[in-house]
């Protein structure tokens, strides 16, 4: 029998219970001294929340699920299956961060933006079908607008920058932006002129004060000076239409170059920040990726919710977690089929013209 969490009386006769030891699992047992009715007290709050500790143990961890629970796996889904439904919800603090780094990775077919501080704090996320203006801005609009913001140049944020963060200075990851001139250039240019970008790009690495940046820009100029005329070169292919020759050279030219221009590559000689998206790319990415590996075969719902109560976990202790997830959102029931009125169309029945009859005549002859 299982008592109310605040009942000392008994259920069955409705007098006072006295202590009578405890259970093999260590749980208080009450007994009534007129009709010797036994009984424990459980607390579900208390069970949901050791279930879903553990559930996130295994979910965070290397361990199986019965490792975890000490019994069979089986008993653990059943036990914690209601931990899928609850909505991981990052804590809002409102501070503002002198820089915030902002990346997005692939879930299956879902894209994933993460915004980090320049201390290693995951601020927020936001799921997307891809890296849009719209999804960018979704994200930007749950953080202030920092001093800073780190990115990779991906497609769509430049707008959601200007609509949500203003104010706000960019810093081109100087590593994205190298690899971006050697898909271009490969990493062993035919061309003289070429291999002489790919060194400007590569030399970014080195640039650690205003009189760095100052000679990069020259040299970047004085590559122009010599080999700009070749990005302007075209050339009339076999379908008759005019292209340029050196495309690829031209598109690595244009990349630094716009960057340079809008005064995207030295932010951090100014105010000081993370340079590359490494910490985000390099740390929170790569643990994500690691995480999942660890449970290959999960569909790509629970795959979501397995990362977003990492990204949770990151910030706060496993204690903590049942504060910060929404409670389940109950799933509408199934409508009932609508009655058909007149005859059916196709049936259980069993009708003669579908040849399930045995035949007569000469068709029906062994």
């Amino acid at each position: 029998m299982d008592l109310p969490p605040n009942s000392t009386t008994c259920l069955v006769c409705g007098d006072p219970l006295v202590k009578n030891g405890k259970t093999a699992a260590g749980t208080q047992r009450w007994r009534c001294r007129s009709c010797g009715a036994s009984s424990v007290r459980r607390r579900t709050d208390v069970t949901r929340r050791e279930q879903l500790r553990r559930f996130l143990t295994w979910l965070t961890g290397k361990n199986t699920q019965a490792e975890i629970d000490g019994r069979t796996g089986r008993s653990f889904r059943h036990d914690t299956a209601w931990c899928w439904d609850l909505q991981p919800r990052m804590p809002v603090i409102g501070e503002v961060h002198d820089a915030v780094l902002v990346d997005g990775i692939w879930i299956g077919s879902w894209c994933l933006l993460i915004a980090l501080s320049n201390t290693g704090h995951v601020i927020a996320w936001q799921w997307c079908a891809g890296e849009t203006t719209a999804a960018w801005q979704a994200l930007f609009e749950q953080v202030p607008e920092p001093e800073v913001v780190v990115t990779d140049g991906g497609s769509g944020i430049r707008s959601a920058l200007a609509n949500a963060w203003p104010e706000a200075s960019v810093q081109r990851c100087i590593f994205h932006l190298q690899m971006n001139v050697t898909r271009e250039l490969t990493r062993r240019p035919r061309l003289k002129a070429g291999r002489a970008l790919r060194r400007i790009a590569q030399a970014l690495t080195a640039i650690h004060s205003i009189d760095d940046a100052i000679a990069w820009r020259l040299t970047l100029e004085a590559w122009w000076q010599q080999y700009g005329h070749l990005t302007r070169e075209r050339t009339m292919y076999d379908n008759g239409q005019f292209g340029y020759t050196h495309l690829r050279l031209r598109k690595a030219w244009s990349i630094l170059h716009r960057a340079a221009e809008a005064e995207h590559i030295f932010t951090y000689l100014q105010h000081g920040n993370p340079r590359t998206t490494s910490p985000l790319e390099g740390g929170i990415n790569a643990q994500i990726r690691h995480l999942l590996r660890h449970h290959r075969g999960m569909s790509i719902e629970h795959r979501r919710r397995a990362v977003e109560w990492f990204l949770l976990l990151h910030e706060i202790p496993i204690n903590r977690a049942h504060h910060h997830a929404d409670q389940p959102i109950p799933r509408p029931a199934a409508p009932a089929p609508e009655e058909r009125h007149g005859p059916a169309l196709y049936d259980t029945g069993l009708d003669a013209t579908e040849g399930l009859w045995t035949r007569s005549g000469w068709a029906g002859r062994g």
